[in-house]
């Protein structure tokens, strides 16, 4: 299985080349890319100084675009699956050995390393408020139950790395993960845990948590209407 790691990144000159070194180092196997999501500090720098293997945006657009722009990039070399692998050093590369085992046996989608599955950890704050409902909304609107369904690591088969780089309206959002569940099935789970940010500062301040929380909700609900 050919598997592509996508690393969008923004700002993460203090995490990516170490995020890259163990990913590297963990998986040698695995390619990967990274896409610069017009940073402002020294990631473009790193990149090139480094030879790592990127591309650079010229303006930030947005998580949603950059994974985009790499699901394109794994459709057009003929990959097998991708994973979604964050820059900021919080997802752990001895997981995508077993994501990808697990997406092959069971023939799957989508395969999420949860942080909550084995009731190891559990969601606290806010964001646990927020997780607890939009994982009981997917349960109610397809009838699967999600454990981590805001988990950003996340792989994909074939076809929905062609679905993601071809449909204008893909993201890499829960809201999705809940219409796939429904139309085509396939998603699961593997137990794993996190890291904490490696460095750098998370856009994820406690109004950005409650805005997105709010905005999924809503769009899952819309999109068991809709689609």
């Amino acid at each position: 299985m050919r598997i592509l790691a996508i690393i969008p990144a923004y700002n993460e000159e203090a995490c990516l080349e170490n995020t890259v070194e163990q990913l590297t180092s963990a998986c040698p196997e695995i390619d990967y890319l990274i896409v610069n999501d017009g940073s402002r500090d020294a990631t473009e720098r790193i990149i090139a100084e480094r030879h790592f293997n990127g591309v650079n945006l010229p303006v930030n657009t947005g998580l949603t675009s950059a994974f985009r722009l790499g699901m394109k990039y794994a459709l057009r070399n003929g990959y097998d699956a991708a994973v979604q692998f964050d820059a900021d050093g919080q997802h752990l590369p001895e997981y995508i050995p077993i994501m990808a085992h697990t997406l092959s046996e069971h023939s799957a989608n989508i395969v999420i390393a949860s942080r909550y599955l084995d009731g190891s950890a559990k969601p606290t704050g806010a964001r646990g408020v927020g997780q607890r409902l939009i994982t009981l909304l997917i349960k109610l609107t397809t009838g699967c139950s999600i454990a981590d369904p805001t988990g950003g690591m996340r792989m994909y088969n074939k076809e929905m790395i062609r679905l993601f780089a071809t449909s204008f309206d893909a993201a890499p959002e829960p809201d999705m993960v809940a219409l796939i569940a429904r139309k085509y099935g396939g998603v699961l789970e593997i137990p794993a845990k996190m890291q904490e940010r490696q460095g750098g500062s998370s856009y994820f301040d406690i109004i950005n948590v409650l805005k997105y929380m709010a905005r999924t909700c809503l769009s899952i609900l819309m999109m068991r209407v809709l689609k």
